[in-house]
C-alpha cells in the first residue's frame, strides 16, 4: 500500500489537508493537525509519503494519535515512510514512536528546508520490538538545509544488523530532536547534545527502552 498526505499550514485559516491510502489526518485545534491511521500500516512493502508546507506567518503542530506499528508482511520485511518539510513559517512536529515490531526493517527519511523566518522543531521517537521482542530494525536519515544552506546530514541506524549491534548491550530505542534556530530548552537526561555551525540544535538519546510519556492534564 502506498500512503500520501499534503498539509499546507496558511495564517489566519486551517490547514488544508490531502490524504490517500492508510492514512489520514485531522485538524484537531486551529494551528494543529493530527495523523490518524484508517489501516494497518506500514506493514513490509508499504510506502508513506508525508509533505508539510508552512507558509510565512502560519504556524503548525503536528501529531499522531497513536504510535506507528511497523510489521513484516508474507513478501518482504521492509517498509519506507519519507517526510518533506517545507519550514517558512513555525513547524513542529513530535508524533508518537514508531515501533518496529520484531522481523520488520523500517527505513525512514526526512528531508527538511527552512526558510531565513522559519523555525523547526522535530523530534522522532523509535522503539525496536514490543514485549519481549529484540530483533527489528530501523534507520533514518535526516538531511535538512537552512536559509538556502546546508544544516545537518545525520543517519542513525539501530536493531539486529545494525552497525554498532551487539546481544549484550545494543540500544533498541532512540530519541533525536532538532531545533532551529537555537531556544533555550532541557534535554533529556543522558543525550548528547550537538550545537550546529549553521544554528540550531541536534539533540540524541540510545537506551533500551523508550521512557512513557506523561499523560496529558
Amino acid at each position: 500500500m502506498h500512503s500520501e498526505v499534503l498539509i499546507v499550514a496558511r495564517p489566519d485559516r486551517l490547514p488544508r489537508i490531502e490524504c490517500r491510502g492508510g492514512i489520514t489526518a485531522r485538524n484537531t485545534f486551529a494551528d494543529t493537525v493530527h495523523l490518524i491511521s484508517a489501516a494497518a500500516t506500514p506493514l513490509g512493502g508499504d510506502t508513506i509519503g508525508i509533505r508539510v508546507i508552512v507558509e510565512a506567518g502560519a504556524r503548525l503542530a503536528l501529531r499522531s494519535a497513536a504510535a506507528t506499528i511497523a510489521l513484516p508482511s508474507a513478501d518482504t520485511l521492509i517498509s519506507h515512510a519519507c517526510f518533506g518539510l517545507e519550514v517558512m513559517g513555525g513547524l513542529d512536529v513530535d508524533l508518537e514512536p514508531t515501533v518496529v515490531a520484531g522481523g520488520a526493517t523500517h527505513l525512514s527519511s526526512v528531508t527538511a528546508a527552512i526558510d531565513a523566518a522559519g523555525t523547526l522543531r522535530l523530534r522522532e521517537r523509535v522503539q525496536i520490538g514490543r514485549s519481549d521482542e529484540r530483533h527489528g530494525f530501523w534507520s533514518g536519515s535526516l538531511h535538512a538545509d537552512a536559509k538556502g544552506q546546508p544544516l545537518l546530514r545525520h543517519r542513525v541506524e539501530i536493531g539486529a544488523g545494525a552497525v554498532a549491534d551487539d546481544v549484550l548491550s545494543a540500544p533498541r530505542a532512540c530519541v533525536s530532536e532538532l531545533r532551529y534556530p537555537t531556544e533555550d530548552f532541557e534535554a533529556q537526561r543522558g543525550a548528547t547534545v550537538l550545537e550546529l555551525a549553521a544554528g540550531g540544535v541536534l539533540t540524541t538519546w540510545q537506551g533500551d527502552r523508550l521512557a512513557a510519556s506523561p499523560r496529558p492534564s
